[in-house]
């Protein structure tokens, strides 16, 4: 499994997520032994022009905090970027680390079906509208090679078309909407044969007060015997105790409880977060 992340520029720069996973990366128990970040650098983020949007020169150097090696292709010369990538995915198999590669690219349209880039942006617009695709481009120079032939790219072209319309005609017959095929892992048991959730009732879960009051005792005691513990912790544990005993039940006890049953079953509880060391949830 090779863990693949898509950004944008705008996004790879401005968000606090982005710097936030890249301190996660190299961490013992949330390492995913090395992501490949491939940022599609067109250039703006809506209608930003990177100089309002970002400090840094390139959007990707937020990823030097890490000593990640980040490769600056051109998108325009699709063998440079399968170069780029075949580099990046042996370096993230070798030293099981993050790497960056950022894909320098233009939007030929605008944001969205309302926005006009133009208005925005029309110097670097009548630049791109000047630009070759990447696609033709990359095809004349096949051609002239004598790699493929006009013939073969065109029924290429078509065949492509052609998987793009049936796929749109197909839409519009859809009447059931498969929410199973948009998940990535299915949970077994949740959805029925069509796709469909079943049920959303949950099955009782509840367990005897007796097992509620074995846990109760076990989360207000102390492990190790001759122990000292701190005046403040032996007051809160006394109190755990005493609602136990008298059949009531705080916030901090219910979780404790609830805890305490899944692990009684013999299923693993990892709590995640700063401040779980601490004891602070």
């Amino acid at each position: 499994v090779m863990s693949i992340l898509l950004h944008g520029d705008a996004a790879f720069a401005g968000q606090g997520v982005v710097y936030e996973t890249f301190h996660l990366s190299d961490l013992p128990s949330y390492t995913t032994n090395g992501t490949i970040h491939v940022v599609v650098n067109n250039q703006i983020g809506f209608t930003t022009d990177p100089r309002m949007a970002r400090s840094s020169p390139y959007p990707t150097d937020v990823a030097r905090v890490v000593n990640a090696p980040i490769f600056h292709v051109n998108a325009d010369d699709p063998e440079a970027v399968m170069y780029v990538c075949s580099v990046a995915a042996e370096w993230r198999n070798t030293f099981n680390k993050d790497v960056v590669v950022d894909l320098v690219c233009y939007r030929r349209r605008g944001h969205n079906e309302m926005d006009e880039p133009m208005f925005t942006q029309p110097l670097m617009y009548k630049q791109i509208h000047k630009q070759v695709p990447v696609l033709k481009k990359y095809a004349d120079k096949l051609i002239a090679d004598g790699t493929v032939t006009l013939q073969e790219f065109e029924e290429e072209i078509a065949k492509y078309d052609k998987i793009c319309e049936e796929a749109y005609t197909r839409s519009k017959d859809k009447k059931i909407l498969h929410i199973k095929h948009w998940l990535d892992s299915p949970w077994p048991g949740f959805f029925n044969a069509d796709g469909e959730p079943k049920s959303m009732s949950c099955p009782p879960t509840g367990i005897s007060e007796e097992l509620l009051t074995h846990i109760g005792n076990v989360a207000s005691s102390v492990p190790v015997e001759d122990f000292k513990i701190h005046s403040g912790l032996s007051r809160i544990l006394k109190a755990r105790s005493e609602m136990t005993q008298n059949r009531l039940v705080d916030w901090a006890l219910a979780e404790y409880m609830a805890f305490g049953s899944v692990l009684k079953e013999g299923i693993h509880v990892r709590l995640s977060g700063q401040d779980v060391e601490r004891g602070t949830f």
